[in-house]
């Protein structure tokens, strides 16, 4: 009755033991947090918690993602999740797009998890949040905060084209990335989402002191389809620090796609296949 286990051991342990194991253990407690690595050259920096299940909570398993990940430098780390069944949650240092694109082998990675039998588009209980540093969006608190609010009123403006672009049903984003509802102008729907107090549960999660969080997106293991988010994002923000209230107010979903810039080929490609783009249609690929 003293002895403890872990999931992927049947060998017993003393609690002294156990403890020591686990507090050195591959998948962290859900409260871990490291200080944080910033990878890349420049100021908008995106931090990737993205839940993958199916395959079972084993440290060893989540071992074999960090060894790859982490062979040059430690870019990620695993996590419990209590919302996930069976697996965990994998959570990268700050990077910037060009370095999540370019010097991080998400591909590897993803092709190894499902090589382990790991899902996250096909279940029911994943989630890909985005962390964006507050930093990059503006010099000062006020700034920033003019930024973020036309984050949040492009999120609710454009809430039925980002939906389709989430892989979400409606159900489940009214369960875990919720809207917080449209007004006339970017500052009052700001001023009413804060006003709300609806916590971490919503598309844009204004939660955290040093980023916020976008967590609108199904999980994926589809390393396109990873990519496409991220530069969505990007693409997002950039329009959001560009442009005034005045013309982010009056930017059709039209106007923003058609000036996304041709090099995020992942994003125009995946926008094309959920009819997103300018009346362009390809064949979508398969989601993991």
């Amino acid at each position: 009755d003293s002895a403890y286990y872990f999931d992927d051991s049947d060998y017993p342990y003393c609690s002294e033991c156990y403890q020591s194991l686990r507090d050195n253990a591959s998948i962290k407690e859900y409260n871990y947090k490291p200080e944080p690595i910033f990878y890349g050259s420049g100021d908008l920096f995106m931090g990737i918690e993205l839940e993958i299940d199916k395959g079972g909570e084993y440290n060893s398993n989540a071992q074999k993602l960090l060894n790859i990940a982490n062979a040059d430098a430690e870019h990620i780390y695993c996590k419990h999740d209590g919302s996930i069944e069976e697996g965990f949650e994998i959570v990268s240092h700050p990077m910037t797009l060009e370095y999540h694109s370019c010097k991080m082998n998400w591909k590897e990675v993803f092709e190894a998890a499902v090589a382990m039998d790991y899902r996250s588009h096909q279940t029911t209980t994943c989630g890909l949040h985005i962390h964006v540093s507050r930093h990059a969006l503006g010099s000062t608190p006020d700034a920033q905060e003019d930024v973020i609010s036309r984050i949040v009123y492009f999120v609710e403006n454009h809430w039925n084209e980002l939906l389709k672009f989430s892989r979400r049903t409606e159900a489940n984003i009214n369960r875990w990335a919720s809207r917080y509802g449209i007004s006339t102008t970017a500052k009052d729907t700001y001023k009413n989402a804060k006003d709300k107090h609806m916590g971490r549960y919503v598309a844009v999660n204004l939660e955290n002191y040093n980023t916020i969080e976008f967590r609108l997106f199904r999980g994926t293991l589809c390393y396109n389809t990873f990519l496409a988010t991220l530069q969505l994002i990007y693409e997002i923000c950039r329009f959001a620090i560009q442009m005034s209230d005045k013309e982010l107010e009056g930017l059709s979903w039209s106007d923003f796609v058609s000036k996304i810039p041709r090099d995020k080929s992942e994003l125009i490609d995946y926008l094309k296949t959920k009819r997103l783009y300018v009346n362009e249609v390809v064949t979508e690929g398969e989601n993991v």
